[in-house]
């Protein structure tokens, strides 16, 4: 009996949390044309069934049933879908007790009708819902997708799993027509003074009288003559290697941003209105960095990334490490930058995807591991640079602009994972046209959809365990992982 009245007050709890919530919402209307077919309870397995109960206000709770087994839930069939509409979904729930939200809770769209105990994918479209907590214990759930070519019928889903415990309690869906913003498609040039290429630089005196050390005026002659010629293939994007704005020695030649240096660069994306990606050594203060500058068409500097993991000779030459991994927001998406040795780890890749970036540009001399694994001078190993580049795309669903300080290697590649434009070191400016496309899996799913709600970040602490050193734990002298108690060796 006690057992029995407990589980009522907590069920009576979500549904007073519910409605506080849905004070003031808009009343769950469907779109025009959109007709409820059914509504139902659903699971993979009887054994499985969470326990779901309809409410009276068209709500309905889930809750779980005893055993970690627990997957199910309720879903709404619906017809009248018009092929090519565009329509935003949305549901709110409040939760009680569950293991965790993020886990336990979701909400998925289906094109076409989907039977009750139907669990493995139809290979139709599918999305799900993006979760955002709203509260301690309340959720909304919303997604905007277009039915595909031939569909008439959408079902919409919601989840209850991993929790043996706790309670939901889920409004009816709202349907209603909305409009995608359209992403045009992106033209992206990559610039490199390539020893192979067929014909000489056209260089122009591009900062003349503006005071600059001789080393450095030439170094932004240079390179601004190169992007001009790269304007002229109308890009939006340009991005140019690591380090190649500044003086050789980086404490003696390193320049303000923004600055004199830059003025040449600011001129140029104003007139060809085009974003800019600089690879300089920045003096910022006291301290110098391996900075990359994004400038964006107004001729502004928009943005400056520094360089947080320094080559080991870099990081004891006075050179600063950066402490972030910003994301420029732009009129062709997120711009973030990892410089040369940031793409040895996995890390600042997904900090940047994370961080809302579609377009990540490397200017980069070369990575330890696309080159030979042995003693010896460097040799290029193609296979080997092309992988990476390849993983750090397709991990983190982002365009890749990879800028070579020696041109062979430099590359743009999708977020398929395809390289669709490469330098072999005989030109100074490759190009390609991104087009900022939907990409499914053979079942069905959004690609960057599930890449980035199948984390599950609570588990990876280990990420920021400045004592979690992997195979190198044993190195110092330890059998067992450290903790901030250890004692140094030798200490007792």
């Amino acid at each position: 009996m006690l057992a029995f009245a407990g589980r009522v007050v907590a069920r009576l709890a979500v549904l007073l949390a519910f409605v506080a919530m849905s004070l003031g919402s808009v009343q769950a209307q469907p779109a025009d044309g959109i007709r409820l077919e059914r509504s139902e309870a659903w699971t993979p397995h009887h054994l499985a069934a969470a326990k779901t109960v309809p409410q009276s206000d068209g709500t309905v709770t889930i809750d779980g049933n005893g055993t970690l087994a627990c997957t199910g839930g309720w879903q709404f069939v619906y017809t009248g879908v018009i092929s090519g509409q565009t329509y935003r979904l949305r549901t709110r729930v409040a939760h009680r007790d569950v293991a965790n939200p993020r886990d336990t809770l979701l909400a998925l769209a289906y094109w076409g009708r989907w039977g009750a105990k139907e669990s493995e994918p139809q290979k139709v479209p599918y999305s799900y819902f993006v979760p955002r907590a709203v509260s301690r214990d309340g959720t909304d759930f919303e997604t905007i997708i277009t039915a595909p070519a031939g569909a008439t019928a959408l079902t919409i889903r919601y989840v209850f799993r991993w929790s043996e415990q706790g309670s939901s309690n889920w409004s009816t869906p709202q349907i209603e027509p909305a409009v995608l913003p359209e992403r045009a498609p992106v033209k992206i040039c990559v610039v490199s003074n390539s020893r192979m290429a067929g014909s000489p630089v056209k260089i122009q005196s591009l900062a003349a009288g503006l005071g600059l050390p001789d080393e450095v005026e030439q170094k932004v002659n240079l390179w601004a003559s190169l992007i001009l010629e790269a304007c002229q293939r109308q890009p939006q994007l340009i991005v140019i290697p690591e380090t190649v704005i500044g003086g050789r020695d980086p404490l003696e030649g390193a320049i303000t941003v923004p600055g004199p240096a830059m003025r040449p660069f600011e001129k140029i994306a104003r007139d060809h209105h085009v974003y800019l990606v600089l690879g300089v050594y920045e003096r910022h203060g006291d301290a110098v960095y391996n900075s990359a500058v994004l400038i964006d068409p107004l001729g502004k500097v928009a943005g400056v990334y520094r360089k947080v993991h320094l080559a080991t000779s870099e990081g004891w030459s006075g050179i600063s490490p950066g402490d972030d991994f910003p994301v420029f927001d732009s009129e062709i998406g997120g711009i973030g930058s990892m410089i040369c040795m940031d793409s040895m780890l996995s890390e600042p890749a997904r900090l940047l995807a994370l961080n809302g970036a579609d377009f990540i540009c490397l200017p980069i001399m070369g990575d330890l591991r696309g080159d030979r694994l042995t003693p010896g001078p460097p040799i290029f190993n193609e296979e080997r640079w092309k992988a990476i580049m390849r993983t750090r795309a397709l991990d983190n669903q982002v365009c890749l602009i990879v800028a070579r300080n020696a041109g062979q290697g430099s590359c743009i590649i999708n977020r398929r994972g395809d390289i669709v434009a490469w330098n072999e070191g005989d030109r100074n400016i490759i190009e390609a046209t991104i087009t900022p496309d939907t990409i499914r899996y053979w079942d069905g799913g959004d690609v960057r959809e599930t890449t980035f709600l199948l984390r599950r970040p609570r588990l990876y602490h280990a990420y920021t365990d400045d004592a979690a050193l992997g195979p190198l734990t044993q190195k110092a002298g330890r059998t067992e992982p450290v903790t901030a108690d250890s004692p140094l060796p030798g200490s007792r």
